[in-house]
């Protein structure tokens, strides 16, 4: 599995493809940031993200693309830019078919380092560990890129299991109310 890692930002939106499969030594295959000049216009900057992105995409293939789930924070000017940026990550990888997969910032830095509220450093020390690296990425966007496509290749398998799952039980849902409707239809038409 290849994954696409997106931490969205306006100024710094950190990308990182990893490739493998859970249980197995996980390989990085690129990892940077694309950055906007934060003096821009906003239109502008969000089509460099796009721009950036879609060369990721172009340059790496990847099959799935995990981007950060943006979540409330104090500063609402900054979780504008998050969104706005998270939106174009997901509007690139959908254009071409791939699956998108949110992850929250809990979910990724408890996936990585075993602790939901693991700071940047350890979350950057564990993708160096997990990714066999000289050192840990910097700036921090691009580890958490990383670890975002990390968390998703670890958590797949089991998300795709549950789902599935789920469409099957509404599949069964969904034929035995169609059994009942039926049964009712021949019991009105039925003579008394």
């Amino acid at each position: 599995m290849r994954v696409l890692g997106v931490d969205p930002g306006l100024t710094r939106c950190g990308i990182g493809v990893v490739e493998g499969v859970a249980g197995r030594p996980l390989t990085m295959l690129g990892v940077g940031v694309v950055r906007t000049p934060s003096d821009a216009d906003v239109g502008h900057r969000l089509v460099a993200i796009e721009q950036g992105i879609e060369e990721w995409i172009d340059e790496h293939r990847p099959e799935y693309v995990a981007v950060e789930r943006v979540f409330s924070q104090h500063n609402v000017r900054t979780v504008m830019g998050t969104a706005q940026a998270s939106a174009v990550a997901m509007l690139c990888a959908s254009r071409r078919g791939l699956p998108v997969a949110l992850h929250t910032p809990s979910e990724v830095k408890a996936a990585v380092t075993g602790s939901g509220r693991a700071d940047k450093a350890q979350v950057g020390a564990m993708v160096t560990r997990l990714l066999r690296l000289d050192a840990p990425p910097k700036p921090a966007d691009a580890a958490d890129a990383l670890a975002l496509a990390i968390c998703h290749i670890w958590r797949a398998p089991a998300t795709n299991r549950l789902q599935q799952a789920h469409a099957q039980a509404r599949e069964a849902q969904a034929r035995a109310q169609l059994a009942r409707q039926q049964a009712q239809s021949l019991a009105r038409k039925a003579p008394r």
